[in-house]
């Protein structure tokens, strides 16, 4: 039954089945999350040996045995009900790139990210996040960040909304900040990943906003933004499964945001940048005032 279900919400979506059929999807998936963060990664949360953790491209940016295992249940779960869509999981394709190159043409395509926040999850810090979106020949059409901790999901659906949904089954709609003057902006600003000079140029122009920080965790700074509870945020690495599902609960709860030189954000695109404000005035001059040389 379950794959039944999954198979009619696909098809719903080609032939544009709408806001009901999004929501029957994303909350399949957002079960799908769950259940691997209950049995995959909270019983190893605080848990982890150092033979458990390894290091792939950097120090920063590392993996664990429960990222892998996650990932496993969360692909094997996705095939079952979505035997489909491709998945592409972020640990898959550090074994193999080219799954990105499925990405923009695929019929039905989840970008999966088993622990979003890795380093705080090394960390004993309870501030992660497991995410996924689902993506149709290149658009985002739903998203879902999970949180382990609190047991809730932000959910986001293309032209449908974005919202809270807890444990208890009740939902909070999400909406961005109201517009502010750039020195009034609290921000959530990623430098490590800029190039010279433009991490230099960036960081000294942080103290034109009121606030800056970064949470090393791509999850709880997209929820933080679309519920309001900052104005801006600032990327540079653009990795789908780091920004996907963020990216379009943002959009979902009215915020703009684009690369940049300005172009849309495209899930394909993984150098251009991104800042993701309340509107495109706030945009332009987030960008001019962080910018600005």
């Amino acid at each position: 039954m379950a794959q039944h279900r999954g198979r009619q919400a696909t098809r719903r979506h080609r032939t544009g089945g709408g806001l009901t059929a999004g929501c029957d999807l994303i909350e399949q998936v957002g079960a799908i999350l769950a259940r691997a963060a209950s049995a995959e990664i909270l019983p190893r949360f605080r848990a982890l040996n150092a033979a458990q953790v390894r290091q792939k491209s950097s120090a920063f940016d590392i993996v664990t045995e429960a990222d892998e295992a996650a990932e496993a249940a969360i692909t094997s779960d996705l095939r079952a009900v979505f035997p489909d869509a491709m998945i592409v999981g972020e640990e898959a394709t550090h074994r193999d790139p080219r799954l990105l190159q499925t990405i923009g043409t695929a019929e039905l395509a989840f970008i999966v990210d088993p622990i979003d926040g890795t380093k705080n999850f090394v960390s004993g810090l309870p501030l992660f996040g497991v995410m996924a979106a689902a993506i149709v020949r290149g658009e985002i059409i739903a998203g879902v960040i999970h949180d382990p901790i609190c047991r809730d999901f932000a959910y986001a659906v293309r032209d449908g909304g974005a919202w809270i949904e807890r444990e208890d089954s009740t939902r909070t709609t999400l909406q961005v900040a109201s517009p502010v003057p750039v020195a009034e902006m609290e921000g959530v600003v990623g430098t490590t990943f800029l190039p010279q000079p433009l991490r230099d140029t960036v960081n000294g122009n942080l103290s034109r906003l009121a606030t800056s920080t970064w949470l090393r965790c791509a999850a709880h700074e997209y929820r933080l933004a679309a519920a309001g509870h900052c104005h801006l945020l600032f990327y540079n690495k653009l990795m789908p499964w780091d920004h996907a599902a963020g990216w379009l609960l943002h959009r979902e709860a009215g915020g703009y945001s684009a690369h940049l030189d300005g172009t849309p954000y495209l899930p394909t695109d993984l150098t251009s940048g991104l800042i993701c404000a309340p509107d495109e005035a706030s945009w332009r001059a987030a960008r001019d005032a962080l910018l600005e040389r």
